[in-house]
């Protein structure tokens, strides 16, 4: 089957500057796909290559098995900028004609269409002008716009950097519904957002893609993370001091229950194996030892550090 997206070696520069350095993506068809990095990474460049909307300087990009930017792309990509926008005096179902107008689309298809993205979307029955919605349902709008011809790629930049939490959730659970439907790849920093929604992703930083695949995938192959500990004794102020200064812990964070303690370590079983040794020589009682799943953003830190 032909990849959604397929990109090797991709550079881009702009003079002297390299804002893309190497880039390699693979995108499966019918996948949910987070594309991971900090502001300036080279995420919303990438896309732009992926559109056509900037050309490679060197590498391969392939979209849905054509070029980026050449005429079978055009209807077969949809695409929505993390600020959509749309003439104010227009009603979202007004936005929705007219974009399937630009398309050719019948018009029995159209009506068939517009009902459908605007239930999809949550926005049936609103009649009013788009210079009264949110910023969430302009959003959920502009979605639903790139969707009208039915593309086979969706392609969104910062989706949900912008909105409140309800709103992100709103958008969160209609990026979950296209699953299946269509490809979905998506720009963010909100490491909960990829977390939450898709089944694989990439981490960009200074213009390199430094890991990609499932979420499972990426956390066993970051070898700067391996595991997190939630441990639980009866005086969480001196197992802090003592755990400070062991070589197989590389963080301690307070819970918000007194002497509940997360720990992030380098080696999960010796950890666990290590730690009730040190409890028993401080006198304390342990009450609880539970391992905790490796985040995203244990990932993410170990990979891109935390400086940020």
């Amino acid at each position: 089957m032909t990849p959604a997206i397929d990109i090797r070696g991709l550079v881009k520069t702009y003079g002297r500057r390299r804002v893309l350095d190497g880039v390699d993506l693979h995108v499966e068809p019918g996948s949910v796909f987070g594309f991971l990095g900090a502001n300036g990474a080279g995420k919303t460049t990438t896309l732009r290559v992926l559109l056509g909307l900037a050309h490679k300087t060197t590498g391969s990009v392939r979209v849905l098995g054509h070029e980026p930017g050449s005429t079978p792309t055009r209807s077969l990509v949809g695409y929505c900028p993390d600020v959509p926008g749309f003439p104010p005096w227009m009603t979202a179902r007004d936005v929705l004609n007219s974009s399937a107008g630009l398309f050719r689309l019948p018009a029995a298809l159209t009506r068939r269409r517009v009902d459908e993205l605007l239930e999809l979307t949550g926005l049936a029955g609103r009649e009013s002008r788009v210079s009264g919605f949110s910023r969430g349902m302009r959003q959920r709008l502009g979605i639903a716009q790139a969707l009208i011809n039915a593309p086979q790629l969706l392609i969104l930049d910062e989706p949900t950097s912008a909105l409140d939490p309800l709103g992100r959730r709103v958008v969160l659970d209609l990026l979950t519904a296209l699953r299946g439907r269509t490809t979905v790849l998506f720009s963010t920093h909100l490491l909960s957002d990829v977390e939450r929604v898709c089944d694989t992703v990439a981490i960009i930083d200074k213009g390199r893609v430094i890991t990609a695949g499932t979420l499972d995938q990426v956390r066993a192959e970051s070898g700067s993370v391996q595991g997190r500990l939630l441990v639980e004794v009866d005086d969480g102020d001196r197992m802090r001091e003592a755990l400070a200064g062991q070589p197989w812990v590389a963080g301690v964070e307070e819970e918000a229950a007194p002497g509940v303690l997360l720990l992030t370590v380098t080696d999960l079983d010796a950890a666990a194996a290590l730690l009730p040794a040190v409890v028993c020589s401080l006198g304390l009682l342990l009450r609880r030892l539970e391992p905790r799943e490796t985040s995203l953003e244990d990932v993410f830190v170990g990979l891109v550090g935390g400086g940020r």
